[in-house]
C-alpha cells in the first residue's frame, strides 16, 4: 500500500492530504527510466571498453597464435635462405665452373614479380602489413628455389655428359708397360726403315712380343677391324665420340668386331707385324676432328709421372719409325 503524504495548512491550521497530478508523476517515471539507460548505455560502453567477453579472449589468444606462428615462419624463411644462398654460391662457383658453364646471373636469380598486385587482397587488416611481407618473402623464396632446381637438373646433365667425355677419351696407353718390350719411335718427323727418307711419322710405335694383347684405350664403338687401308694390315679403329678416333695397326688377330661397343681398358686385339711393318709392334694413332694429333698427350689415365716423363724421353728421340 502506498504512503500517503500530507502536508499543514496554516490557514485552515490544519493538515490536508497531498495529491499527486498525474501528468507529475509521469514525469518522474520518465526521467527515472530516462537515467536508468543513461546509466545503462554508461554501464555497457565501460565494461566494453575495459571488460573482455570470452569471445574477445578467444579472438586475441588467436591472433597471438598467428602473429607467432608467422614469426617462427619467417625465421624458417631466413634459415631456409641462408641454405639456398650456400647452394647458390656453390653452383655459380665451383659446378657451373667446373662444368665450364655460364653462372646464373644474380638479377636473374633474386628477381620480384612486377605487374598486377597480387596481394590486395590482403590489404585493409591489422596485421596486413606482416602478413604481405610474408608472402613477398615466400614467393620470391619459391622463385629462387625454382630457378635453383632447374640449374642443377642442368648441372646434373653437364656432369653425366662430362663424365661420358672423360670416359670417352682414349686416355691409357694401348699396351701395358709389363708387356713392353720398348717405345720405338714417337710422333714426328722419323726415318723410314724402308726408304731411309725423313717423313711425318703420325703415330706412336710400341714394340712388344707378338700376341701381347692390346687394350681399348676409351669408350666407344668400333668401325673398322680389317686390312683394308694400305700400310696398317690388320688394324682396329674406335670412334670415342667428341670427335676423338683411335688408330690401332699392324695386329696379329682381333678380339673385336665392326659395330661393337668397347669400354676403355677392354681387350680388342693382339699385336702383331701385319701391312707394312719391319718388326711386330703395336702403331697407334689419335685423331681428333679428322686431324692426327701426337698420342702422348692423352696417357694420364695409366702412367706415373716418372713412366711418363720416361716415355716422353723416348718419343722425343728422332730415331727409325718400324712402319
Amino acid at each position: 500500500m502506498s504512503k500517503v503524504k500530507y502536508y499543514y495548512d496554516p490557514e485552515t491550521l490544519s493538515y490536508r492530504k497531498i495529491e499527486r497530478k498525474k501528468r507529475r508523476t509521469a514525469k518522474y517515471i520518465s526521467m527515472f527510466v530516462l537515467a536508468a539507460a543513461l546509466f545503462g548505455f554508461l554501464f555497457v560502453f565501460i565494461a566494453s571498453q575495459y571488460i573482455e567477453s570470452p569471445k574477445e579472449r578467444a579472438l586475441k589468444r588467436e591472433l597471438a597464435n598467428m602473429q607467432l606462428q608467422y614469426e617462427l615462419l619467417n625465421k624458417k624463411m631466413a634459415q631456409t635462405e641462408a641454405v639456398l644462398q650456400n647452394v647458390q654460391e656453390r653452383d655459380n662457383n665451383i659446378y657451373r665452373l667446373y662444368f665450364e658453364a655460364n653462372p646464373i646471373p644474380e638479377e636473374q636469380r633474386k628477381a620480384g614479380f612486377g605487374g598486377i598486385n597480387r596481394y590486395k587482397s590482403l590489404e585493409g587488416f591489422d596485421n596486413s602489413k606482416l602478413i604481405i611481407e610474408t608472402n613477398k618473402r615466400l614467393d620470391v623464396l619459391q622463385k629462387q628455389i625454382v630457378i635453383q632446381s632447374k640449374s642443377l637438373d642442368d648441372i646434373t646433365k653437364l656432369a653425366e655428359d662430362k663424365e661420358k667425355l672423360l670416359s670417352s677419351i682414349p686416355a691409357i696407353q694401348p699396351v701395358s708397360n709389363e708387356d713392353l718390350t720398348r717405345m720405338a719411335s714417337g710422333y714426328g718427323m722419323r726415318t723410314d726403315p724402308f726408304t731411309k727418307a725423313r717423313k711425318m711419322h703420325w703415330g706412336m710405335d710400341f714394340t712388344a712380343p707378338r700376341g701381347t694383347p692390346i687394350y681399348a684405350s676409351g669408350d666407344g664403338v668400333v668401325t673398322r677391324a680389317d686390312s683394308n687401308s694400305s700400310g696398317y694390315g690388320r688394324h682396329i679403329r674406335i670412334d670415342h665420340g667428341y670427335g676423338y678416333v683411335s688408330l690401332y695397326a699392324h695386329l696379329y688377330k682381333y678380339n673385336v668386331r665392326k659395330n661393337q661397343k668397347v669400354k676403355r681398358g677392354d681387350l680388342i686385339g693382339f699385336v702383331g707385324s701385319s701391312g707394312r711393318s719391319q718388326a711386330p709392334h703395336l702403331h697407334y694413332e689419335i685423331f681428333k676432328n679428322d686431324k692426327r694429333i701426337n698420342p702422348i698427350n692423352f696417357y694420364y689415365g695409366s702412367l706415373t709421372a716418372e713412366e711418363f716423363n720416361e716415355l716422353l724421353e723416348h718419343a722425343s728421340l728422332e730415331n727409325q719409325s718400324l712402319d
